[in-house]
């Protein structure tokens, strides 16, 4: 399986693990420099961890939503160019400008990533890449409305959490029906579900239409 630019195999205790190159954040292992990215604690960990293409490559300009208190944007951030990371709840969005302090590359934004317009004048156009991670209703509307900020080329990396959308339906219907939504403004290219990492999720990989 190819890994994105800067993201390797690191053995830890005996057994080959995902890492990052960069400054600790959140008590992660760290061995010679190289942080321990676990899958378990994020999606997009995860969702490279079962080899999906998800445009981390050549130090990409990014935009992630959802960033919380930034573990899995931190990592991001260790191998991607301006990384621009909205999160909305103010808690987790203190802890993300500690994060940020060590990382001139990393842009954190209080915002709601359901209203675009919202940082539109703080974030660069044509970006190579969007990473969604939002819990919240409407995760397709989400990624579509934030379609404004990817280049022709570039990727949608998103993670859908079935129980956000409809906490009494099936997840395979509500993945179906989130799928369908978002061919409206892309263009899916890879999926897959993220267990055993994380229960009801399906990582989305897509391409602006």
């Amino acid at each position: 399986m190819g890994l994105p630019n800067g993201v390797r195999y690191v053995e830890f205790d005996g057994d080959e693990r995902l890492a990052t190159c960069g400054e600790p954040v959140y008590g992660e292992a760290v061995v010679d420099g190289w942080r321990r990215w676990d899958p378990h604690r994020s999606k997009l960990g995860a969702t490279i961890e079962l080899g999906l293409e998800t445009g981390l490559d050549g130090g990409p300009r990014v935009l992630y939503l959802g960033a919380a208190s930034g573990t899995t944007v931190s990592h991001v951030a260790d191998v991607a160019g301006p990384t621009y990371a909205v999160e909305f709840a103010p808690r987790p969005a203190r802890d993300l400008l500690s994060v940020a302090e060590s990382r001139r590359n990393l842009i954190p934004l209080l915002a709601d990533a359901r209203q675009p317009e919202r940082y539109a004048h703080v974030v660069e156009s044509d970006l190579d890449l969007l990473v969604q991670d939002v819990a919240t209703r409407g995760q397709t509307d989400v990624a579509l409305s934030n379609r404004r900020f990817l280049a022709e080329e570039g990727r949608l990396v998103l993670a859908i959490k079935s129980r956000s959308e409809d906490v009494t339906a099936a997840p395979e219907e509500v993945f179906e029906r989130s799928l369908d939504r978002l061919e409206s403004g892309y263009e899916i290219l890879e999926t897959a579900r993220l267990e055993p990492f994380h229960a009801d999720h399906l990582a989305v990989v897509a391409a602006p239409r």
